[in-house]
């Protein structure tokens, strides 16, 4: 397995440009299913990406590769999605095969955010067997909320032998109340409601940005939904959607990852291509430990804070503080002055890099949902694992700021949701390398 080696203390200096988002490009992606046809730009190369290609590829959907040319033109090239190297960014997706409707485990087991094909199979070709979800081992993600909202509009379902079983004669739109703001299942239910029979109103919706970029996307492809960004959204069935051209947003965790690197080392950094109006959360807290920084409409510029003071964070769904920021918002907090709290709301297992943080010389106890962070004067480098995508960031963060060096396990996780970190934070000046192993299983 890849691990990276980082030598810690090197300040990052320079701009760093933010990728397509994994989150949203994940739903667009799988939103093909819906048919109709459409081209999808700023795809980042990612692992779960990847993932979401073969799968899509076993459903019937092609996915044609497409390469700006220096006239301006667009191609096809001759490239497979091993080929990492030479990642084209854009793809066109088509329906080859409207009858496949089976989502198997040896794909699914490695990404959770697969379940995302069940709606829109449902909708479309009114049929789906999926089996159950795997991915980040940080919590129970349940997809009850998704099969009861399914039920209610006219699906029949059942659970065997780990995969979900779905049929339909036609989904009908009704009032679907959600009893917490899950982002998938907001996203789920928003694509099979584009082709259903009638209205579907969802109350108590997720609003992450995410969510409102696939419904963007789906109205440019003749959806009508409405209320986009608010927790109610009213959807207006549609017999087909059109072919479309759209652009993911950028990876607004990706962008806040790199702040909190500038905040930690910067001198100066300045992180692009992100809208700051998502980041408003993150940007409070940092702030008030001591950040100066300077914003435009697609940039912040971060300098390292020279003594930064302890902060309380509480993990909320959107506009709240992103549980996808926690993990590496601590390492900020280990060596701030006095005591910082995160209370994690939304994952009751996240705090699985904690030990692995505290290996390094941090001071963090954890009960139960609190973790309580006493700030240090400095880190110390070691051999770390990461246990998931988050987790692998913030221990990259960590190592940054630590004396010495340190060795990340098992960096398979943050190739499922960075792109190319390692290489952006090197030309910044990261001292960090890439140490290639034997394949992940």
């Amino acid at each position: 397995m890849d691990r990276f080696h980082i030598v810690g203390g090197s300040s990052l200096r320079g701009v760093v440009s933010v990728s397509g988002s994994k989150n949203a490009a994940l739903p667009i992606l799988f939103s093909s299913l819906l048919g109709g046809g459409m081209e999808v730009g700023n795809v980042p190369s990612l692992r779960d990406i990847r993932t979401a290609f073969s799968l899509l590829s076993q459903l019937g959907i092609r996915a044609q590769p497409l390469f700006q040319e220096e006239k301006g033109e667009v191609s096809e090239g001759p490239w497979t999605f091993s080929d990492t190297g030479n990642w084209p960014g854009k793809f066109f997706l088509s329906e080859e095969n409207t009858t496949a409707h089976e989502a198997p485990y040896d794909l699914v087991r490695t990404m959770r955010a697969s379940i995302l094909c069940l709606g829109p199979l449902l909708a479309r070709r009114r049929r789906a067997r999926v089996s159950l979800p795997g991915g980040c081992l940080i919590g129970a993600r349940p997809v009850d909320m998704h099969l009861n909202a399914f039920s209610r509009m006219g699906a029949r379902i059942s659970i065997d032998h780990g995969y979900i079983d779905a049929n339909t004669d036609g989904l009908v739109g009704c009032d679907i109340h959600l009893p917490y703001p899950t982002v998938t299942g907001t996203e789920n239910i928003l694509m099979a409601a584009t082709l259903a029979k009638g209205t579907t109103r969802i109350f108590n919706a997720a609003q992450e940005p995410e969510i409102s970029d696939l419904a963007v996307c789906l109205n440019g492809r003749g959806a009508r939904i409405e209320g986009i960004g608010t927790s109610s959204l009213k959807i207006t069935g549609v017999d087909s959607l059109l072919p479309s051209s759209y652009g993911v947003m950028a990876d607004r965790i990706e962008a806040g990852t790199f702040m909190v690197a500038g905040a930690l080392l910067g001198d100066p950094l300045t992180v692009q291509n992100i809208d700051v109006t998502c980041l408003s959360s993150l940007l409070g807290t940092l702030r008030a430990m001591g950040a100066d920084f300077e914003e435009t409409p697609g940039s912040v510029t971060l300098a390292r804070i020279r003594k930064p003071c302890g902060a309380s964070v509480r993990t909320e769904p959107y506009p709240g503080f992103p549980t996808d920021m926690q993990a590496q918002i601590l390492p900020l907090m280990s060596i701030a002055k006095g005591s910082s709290t995160v209370v994690e709301t939304v994952f009751e297992n996240r705090f699985t890099h904690v030990m692995e943080m505290n290996r390094m010389g941090a001071n963090i106890d954890v009960h139960g949902s609190r973790a309580f962070v006493h700030g240090m004067s400095s880190l110390e480098g070691a051999s770390v694992m990461a246990s998931d995508l988050r987790a692998s960031a913030g221990l990259v963060l960590a190592a940054l700021i630590a004396n010495g060096e340190s060795e990340i396990q098992r960096v398979y996780h943050i190739d499922r949701g960075y792109e190319r970190i390692e290489r952006k934070l090197e030309k910044l000046g990261a001292r960090i390398k890439r140490v290639r192993g034997e394949d992940v299983p």
